[in-house]
């Protein structure tokens, strides 16, 4: 993994993580419109300018999440996109993931590269101990994403989530810091996780 003091937050072979802005809602919401029969009805991000606006704000300006646009290092277009929510500090150190590859993106490995660095980010520069990404159990390929870059399946909770208009059921899958990618046991979790791919 790399810094690039400009334009990211870090950087990985073809994608690098930037903060959200205000600025970003026409390309995020755009991308979000073509890529609704991807996310429906596992995920539902903002496809208009306020809804975008009420979506980031939170994004940008509580400490208690963290947002991260992941982008093509070439043009620099948003692929997709990892938050860390609900972050919780002392002895938690903990924070629950969402997100979400868009249509141009999907199968090209590269929202598996960006949810690799920003393991990496969180386990380093955040100081987290562990991460969780709850999926609806039919959402294959989120399941697969989360496997492929190490996460356990922890137990099940039936009406966990309010989305789409209805309490959805989910698994709960985790990582800790220094938790191996390959094997789930001890090591180090890095740009090993970034490596595969979706």
């Amino acid at each position: 993994m790399s810094r690039d003091l400009g334009r990211y937050l870090v950087t990985g072979s073809r994608v690098g993580l930037r903060s959200f802005t205000a600025g970003d809602a026409e390309e995020f919401t755009a991308r979000a419109r073509e890529s609704r029969e991807l996310h429906v009805p596992w995920l539902y991000p903002p496809q208009t300018a306020d809804a975008y606006a009420v979506y980031s704000r939170p994004l940008i300006e509580d400490p208690a999440r963290e947002g991260f646009l992941v982008c093509e290092r070439g043009g620099g277009g948003i692929a997709g996109f990892v938050n860390i929510n609900n972050i919780v500090r002392g002895a938690f150190l903990s924070g629950a993931l969402g997100y979400g590859a868009f249509a141009h993106a999907a199968g090209r490995g590269l929202l598996s590269e960006g949810l690799g660095l920003v393991l990496a980010y969180a386990f380093g520069p955040l100081g987290l101990h562990r991460l969780e990404a709850n999926i609806q159990p039919g959402n294959t390929a989120s399941r697969t994403l989360v496997r492929r870059a190490g996460f356990r399946l922890e137990g099940f909770s039936p009406a966990m989530l309010f989305i789409g208009g209805e309490w959805r059921d989910h698994e709960r899958w985790a990582i800790t810091a220094g938790q191996d990618a390959r094997s789930g046991g001890s090591g180090r979790t890095g740009e090993g996780a970034a490596a595969q791919r979706l």
